[in-house]
């Protein structure tokens, strides 16, 4: 939710801190701000609004080889220049940054009032760094202070602090992503790998209880007790480059265009002579499952109802949830059941819940994550990476085509595995048909009407997107990006409910996005002609051989494909349409107001 920075080594810090809450920004922009410790104080400089009014505000980078730096999505208090953090107690000697909820700070709150404590902020984090002040009081040991304050601390946190006189950073997590990144001369924390990866790519997954002491020279693991422990390092095959914006305007338009690329490299040696082979998942894995579960949140939630819909109809029970809801829409789950938790950062905090609480039942389960090393990908009993590449935008695009693309060859192995399961008839023409998947996309960028659709509709009331079967999930992923980030009222629904009541709706001041992909169109044709005749412009997207396009009054069309591709190819033209229309009402395309790219509290 929140972006955290943390680094120590040989020269100043603060240009390094900066540079990491600029590649944090999507995970929060209400406020920022960086805590340098140079032996004589420890200097707090912070703001409400985004990196740039930080940076605006600094005459002069504060010195020091070490300091802690934060990037704000608010959840307790408003954005203002008192709730951003760093937090420091009373006297100032002590500053954290904080990513997570504490559930029990009203109490810590009162009883530190009670203690003499001062607090200047609305903020749930501002308990911790008087608590740390508190115990060194206590105890005459920061590391010992910091222990004490975590084991107090209720709900999920990711920690960082410094001390003044103290070259030293300390850091802790439960609940919230926390990275360790190792270069010769200096060591970094971060919330996520971006943060740091224009200066090394090595890297080091911290764990649930995890403490971490970083000095100059050293770092040290240990558990909540202080026993130490040892956490392997993995190199990211990330390319710093992937993570800045290039020469796109938005980095959601660069993502939109990098897909081609990021689909070669989620397909490439998964599906061959008609099969389908995933690296980590041998023949037969699946063999004895009798029932899947998907969970997942927001696009991700939408990628699983793509792969759910293919699942199903290779005749077997599944059932996709919302992994907010799971606690109490699950139906019956025992050791056979597969729980496939969809998450692009790994980190999702409802989803994650979902696993453990299925795990609790017995269920078996598999993450689908772009991001190794990550707490979903650790806490699953198998992972699947989506290999898309770092996605700095706000709104998800290559992560939705590569996370639909590896559940619809996941859907392939697990009907091949399980009894009774049928792959698709025509697996191998399907297979085959991917490996044009990209070059697909590519012609949809280079010929896509897109601006000109948006442009022309940009007035409009609402903007409807309708589908049936796997168009229905294309559909509401269209409706989705066009929300998030024209903030236009736009809706989507399956086909044939167009008419059970949001026809009520429709005007000549509606747009529909009719999606279709050849393959069972036909309530979509006959809802968006119905609406058609009270008035709304139909927009056809998908192929140019349906029917459908010779009653549409605008057609964004994609190539021929097999019909499960299809959808992915109508998705990049409504990915175009809401960032063109998005750039119209000039709004922060990568930054939408109240939204952050990773949700990792609940």
């Amino acid at each position: 939710m929140c972006g955290i920075i943390a680094r120590i080594g040989h020269g100043d810090a603060a240009e390094t801190l900066l540079t990491g809450l600029e590649n944090l920004e999507y995970r929060g922009y209400d406020s920022a701000g960086i805590a340098v410790q140079n032996g004589s104080g420890v200097k707090v400089h912070k703001c409400s609004g985004e990196v740039s009014e930080l940076k605006s505000q600094l005459e002069a980078h504060p010195n020091g080889n070490m300091g802690i730096g934060h990037t704000r999505w608010s959840t307790h208090g408003p954005p203002t220049d008192e709730n951003a953090h760093p937090h420091t107690d009373t006297v100032g000697d002590v500053a954290v940054v904080h990513n997570g909820v504490i559930d029990n700070y009203d109490e810590l709150k009162a009883d530190l009032r009670s203690k003499g404590h001062e607090f200047e902020s609305d903020t749930d984090t501002e308990v911790i760094p008087h608590l740390i002040d508190e115990y060194r009081a206590e105890t005459g040991d920061t590391e010992t202070a910091v222990r004490k304050t975590v084991s107090t601390l209720e709900g999920s946190y990711a920690i960082a602090a410094i001390v003044d006189g103290e070259e030293a950073v300390y850091a802790a997590r439960k609940g919230s992503p926390l990275v360790l990144g190792l270069d010769d001369d200096e060591w970094f924390l971060a919330s996520d790998v971006p943060a740091f990866l224009d200066y090394t790519d090595e890297v080091i997954y911290l764990e649930e209880g995890d403490l971490v002491v970083l000095e100059p020279d050293s770092y040290q693991i240990t558990d909540l007790d202080g026993t130490p422990v040892e956490r392997s390092s993995d190199t990211v095959d990330w390319d710093p480059e992937d993570a800045g914006k290039g020469e796109f305007d938005h980095y959601m338009l660069k993502e939109i265009y990098n897909q081609p690329t990021s689909l070669s490299n989620t397909i490439e040696g998964r599906a061959s002579d008609g099969e389908v082979s995933f690296e980590n998942l041998t023949e037969g894995t699946f063999s004895d499952v009798d029932a899947v579960q998907f969970v997942a949140c927001g696009t991700s939630y939408h990628a699983a109802m793509y792969g759910g819909q293919l699942l199903r109809s290779a005749g077997i029970r599944t059932e996709v949830l919302r992994a907010s809801e799971y606690e109490s829409t699950t139906g019956p789950v025992d050791e056979n059941t597969l729980v496939v938790a969809v998450t692009q950062s790994g980190e999702t905090a409802d989803t994650l819940e979902a696993v453990r609480e299925a795990t609790s039942r017995g269920a078996r389960s598999l993450a689908v994550t772009n991001v190794v090393g990550s707490t979903a990908a650790r806490t699953a009993d198998d992972a699947v990476y989506i290999r898309a590449g770092p996605e700095v935008g706000v709104a998800a695009t290559k992560t939705y085509s590569s996370q639909a693309v590896t559940l619809a060859l996941l859907t392939q192995q697990i009907a091949s595995d399980v009894p009774g399961g049928e792959p698709a008839a025509d697996k191998a023409t399907l297979l085959e048909s991917l490996q044009d998947l990209p070059e697909h996309v590519e012609e949809v960028l280079e010929s896509s009407q897109a601006e000109a659709v948006a442009r022309e509709r940009l007035d409009s009331q609402s903007y409807f997107f309708i589908g049936h079967g796997l168009g229905h999930s294309v559909a509401l992923e269209g409706a989705l990006k066009f929300k998030e980030i024209t903030y236009e009222h736009a809706e989507g629904f399956a086909s044939g409910q167009l008419k059970h009541g949001p026809l009520a709706l429709v005007t000549d001041e509606t747009p529909i996005f009719a999606v279709y992909s050849g393959r069972g169109d036909e309530k979509t044709k006959t809802n968006a002609i119905e609406a058609r005749s009270r008035g709304a412009p139909i927009i056809a997207v998908g192929p140019d051989d349906h029917s459908l396009a010779d009653a549409a009054d605008t057609n964004l069309s994609v190539p021929d494909t097999h019909p499960v591709w299809a959808g992915l190819l109508a998705n990049v033209q409504l990915q175009l349409v809401s960032y063109h229309a998005a750039k119209l009402l000039e709004r922060p395309i990568d930054k939408p107001r109240n939204l952050a790219k990773s949700v990792t509290v609940e």
